[in-house]
């Protein structure tokens, strides 16, 4: 299934670039960018196919594919292309797809390139969006549950389960996607799933960047998509001086996730922990899956966890509850 899947994928882009074929000319073979169980990715010159997720709730999807295609996010979100007649959104083998314009990834082996600001400033300009129509809410918190539930199956034992558990249990209900965000922080327009992989430049491969994957986006706490650099940061894996471009362009943007100066940390800190209990179970979910060790990035996390899990348990209850 998931050959007939990539193929299909790849046919679908192709008829995007040449609807009425390639001619006497052959194209090039359609590539495969990503083959994950939450997405396969193939691109075909300028376009790229998605198959989201099985299970995909396609009526959210659709939203978030309206919200990136409507007035308001041009120079924020990459748009959608028509993937049927008059839509945004078709079926593959039984899975929702979508189809992109390629854009030019960030480069993982030039890190001092990274676009930080661009994506502190990118991230400040969707917070401040004004929402048109419904919208569901953001994954985030959800995303952090999912990953919990996915360490647990994959490797119930060993030393890395006690204080990934310990510093979840900690953290209050909202952040754990159980209860409803802090009076306030749940009615901003959020990414739900902020990484540099999520920047591309477009038109590739010296455009301006933006933001893509809208499959988590949605109404939250705006905290929520700076708290993957805020945890990088507090575990030491993100240096001072890139954390606070990223922290500074957002600001200067007007971004309301933190106050305009001042210690940022309050609004913060919880976010932070569970974007760090995250990535520290799938961490430890990957590595069993792999059957190795966690590797020293993968470690970090962890460790950081720990420390997490001696810390008060929700430190932020008064201005969270």
């Amino acid at each position: 299934m998931t050959t007939a899947l990539v193929r299909a994928l790849g046919d679908l882009a192709h008829r995007a670039v040449h609807p009425a074929g390639c001619g006497p000319r052959a194209c090039p073979t359609p590539s495969v960018l990503a083959e994950r169980d939450d997405g396969t990715v193939v691109r075909s010159g300028p376009v790229v196919a998605k198959a989201h997720a099985a299970g995909t709730d396609t009526t959210a999807l659709a939203a978030r594919l309206r919200l990136a295609a409507g007035p308001g996010q041009e120079g924020v979100l990459l748009a959608p292309l028509s993937a049927a007649p008059g839509a945004h959104l078709t079926e593959l083998h039984g899975r929702p797809v979508t189809l992109w314009p390629h854009g030019e990834p960030v480069d993982p082996g030039d890190p001092d390139t990274a676009p930080w600001e661009e994506a502190g400033a990118l991230l400040a300009r969707l917070h401040r969006t004004g929402v048109r129509g419904p919208l569901p809410a953001m994954h985030g918190p959800v995303k952090a549950a999912l990953a919990v539930a996915r360490m647990r199956a994959a490797r119930p034992g060993g030393p890395a389960v006690a204080p990934v558990l310990a510093a979840w249990h900690g953290l209050p209900g909202w952040a754990r996607g159980e209860t409803a965000p802090p009076a306030g922080r749940g009615t901003y327009l959020c990414h739900g799933d902020l990484h540099l992989g999520q920047l591309v430049r477009h038109p590739a491969p010296h455009g301006a960047w933006l933001l893509i994957d809208v499959d988590d986006a949605g109404l939250g706490d705006p905290a929520w998509d700076l708290a993957r650099p805020a945890a990088w940061y507090a575990a030491g894996l993100l240096p001072p001086d890139v954390w606070l471009r990223f922290l500074d362009a957002y600001r200067a943007g007007g971004g309301p996730a933190v106050p305009a100066d001042g210690d940022p940390w309050p609004a913060l800190d919880v976010p932070a922990r569970a974007l760090t209990v995250q990535t520290a179970a799938l961490a430890w979910a990957k590595s069993a899956a792999e059957d190795r060790a966690p590797d020293e990035v993968e470690q970090v996390m962890i460790d950081a966890c720990a420390r997490i899990a001696t810390l008060p348990p929700e430190l932020a209850a008064e201005r969270t509850s």
